[in-house]
């Protein structure tokens, strides 16, 4: 989600002198991008926003990229960006009530429900408060297996739901015991996270009950003084992007005016959240004006903000090496660069790089979600693939158009090989 924020050019006395923040990193480009999905009532009010990569075992070559599209629900692309599979939305349960519209998406594979072994993608239903489930074949077709009525993740009653703090953002914690997998998802315009444990509803189709929440700070002790991010009146410090983190048994999530957070989750039981990194407004006063319904800077930034983070901070994942090193990545939405952690031990950054566009394929801008694999994936993805939200893709018509971006591993800076 992009942040109401405008920058003044000058505050009393205070001056601002703006500079590209991703100055000097180095670059990379992609080499396919999926079809246009246009935000209007001809393109189905379809938006891209959260991709997850599901790898064809027995042939990699043939692994697909699933995209969430808000309202235009969900898409499945093959590696040359071409659509294979498209799944709508669930209708509105009456005229006046939400009609669903798909957040965030990941996947699960070997995951046991009850007496079976699948792959599943799961999705964040925010319009209905959902989490739905497809199971995906060996030959990377997915079938809907969400339970006929699932419950309703956050909300108490469906006039809860109209009113949308639902199920936003999504990520898969598979059971390191071999069990059924949990499904962390954050709730729109709040800081809470619920962890929800996946079962079979009794008819072979997938159900889920929340098995934990925490809730993170919407309020800090910044420069001795209390500081909130600034939001519309009644909206909290939201979390999107999340990943788990298998190894050292943590979940990093981005809090999208604050910073990563790193929060312990085992057996379906959050730990004590700690925040790792700061977006560069991190501390900075700030004010919501009702005229504009943005943002303005009300004073200078704080010498306890981040450095390499511009909000909104959004997607996460995590690439595995050779040598078992992990490197977190993290979308820096505000100035549409990416910046890289490793969190092998302990958490450093690594550095930074930022898409440009080719004679082909255009850049990456303002990107949401994002999603790596370094499996080889055949010979146009040797050493793996990182897909990438596009919030701005070009050309678009006049339209206002978005896509997926495929980025060769071995060719993104600082990646681990």
């Amino acid at each position: 989600m992009r942040a109401p924020w405008i920058i003044a050019a000058a505050l009393g006395s205070l001056t601002l002198l703006v500079t590209p923040a991703h100055a000097g990193l180095p670059t990379t480009s992609a080499l396919r991008e999926t079809p246009p999905a246009f935000d209007d009532d001809e393109g189905g009010n379809a938006d891209a926003d959260d991709p997850a990569i599901w790898v064809d075992r027995a042939h990699p070559e043939r692994s697909r990229v699933l995209g969430t599209l808000k309202n235009g629900g969900l898409a499945v692309f093959d590696l040359h960006g071409r659509q294979v599979q498209h799944f709508a939305t669930p209708p509105a349960p009456t005229p006046d009530a939400e009609a669903g519209r798909f957040n965030n998406v990941d996947v699960v594979t070997g995951a046991r429900i009850g007496r079976r072994v699948l792959d599943l993608a799961l999705v964040s239903d925010r319009g209905r408060d959902r989490i739905r489930a497809y199971a995906i074949d060996a030959r990377g077709t997915l079938a809907d297996v969400t339970t006929a009525n699932p419950p309703r993740a956050f909300s108490a009653t469906e006039t809860e739901v109209d009113e949308q703090r639902t199920a936003y953002g999504l990520a898969v914690v598979p059971d390191p015991a071999g069990g059924a997998p949990w499904v962390v998802t954050s709730r729109r315009h709040d800081t809470r996270l619920g962890v929800f444990r996946l079962a079979d509803d009794g008819t072979g189709r997938i159900t889920y009950r929340r098995a934990d929440t925490v809730d993170l700070p919407a309020s800090f002790r910044v420069d001795g003084r209390d500081w909130s991010p600034c939001a519309e009146p009644g909206e909290g410090p939201q979390v999107e992007g999340m990943v788990y983190d298998p190894v050292g048994g943590a979940l990093y999530a981005a809090q999208e005016d604050v910073g990563v957070w790193r929060i312990p989750l085992r057996g379906g039981e959050f730990g004590t959240p700690s925040l790792v990194d700061r977006v560069r407004e991190y501390g900075r006063p700030a004010a919501y004006d009702e005229a504009t319904e943005e943002c303005a800077f009300t004073g200078p930034p704080s010498p306890a903000a981040g450095r390499y983070l511009t909000a909104d901070a959004e997607g996460l994942t995590i690439a595995t090496g050779k040598r078992g090193e992990r490197l977190l990545l993290a979308s820096s939405q505000g100035d549409s660069t990416f910046v890289t952690y490793d969190i092998t031990r302990g958490f450093r950054r690594t550095g930074g790089f930022e898409v440009t566009g080719t004679s082909t394929v255009d850049g990456v801008q303002h990107s949401d979600g994002a999603a790596v694999t370094t499996t080889p994936l055949g010979r146009d993805f040797p050493h793996g693939l990182l897909v990438l939200h596009d919030g701005e893709n070009t050309p678009n018509g006049g339209r206002e158009s978005t896509d997926f971006k495929f980025v060769r591993w071995d060719q993104v800076p600082t990646s681990t090989r």
